[in-house]
């Protein structure tokens, strides 16, 4: 017999899966950040682009996420359908800064495992 119990952040129960896929979803975001910071430091020539690039995309991708993504609350709720949208689209960013940096396979790798986790996500809701 499964012991399950809410989850107050999103009204799931939290089960084995659910768990292991909440550990993803956070090693994502962080991977998110670290990918965008990778490609904007090595995508700008000269310094002053690398540095705002490096630091900027990352920095935008914060922005979005706390406005429309946070898992505590953000400041401005959607749809779960525009929700899951904005995911793959501020998660993909990353997938496709690894992919432009040079590194295909892992873009490949990174954006399989971001479809993974939000269909686990939202399909266990």
């Amino acid at each position: 017999m499964e012991i399950k119990r809410p989850n107050p952040a999103g009204g799931t129960h939290f089960t084995p899966l659910t768990g292991a896929n909440a550990a993803l979803a956070f090693t994502l975001e962080l991977a998110m950040l670290a990918a965008l910071g990778y490609w904007g430091f090595r995508t700008g020539s000269g310094l002053g682009l690398r540095l705002l690039l490096g630091l900027g995309a990352p920095a935008l991708a914060i922005a979005l996420w706390s406005l429309f993504l946070a898992a505590g609350g953000p400041k401005f709720p959607q749809p779960t359908a525009v929700t899951i949208v904005l995911k793959l689209l501020v998660l993909g960013s990353a997938g496709l800064a690894l992919y432009a940096a040079g590194r295909p396979t892992l873009a490949l790798v990174y954006g399989a495992l971001v479809v993974l986790s939000v269909t686990v996500e939202y399909s266990t809701r």
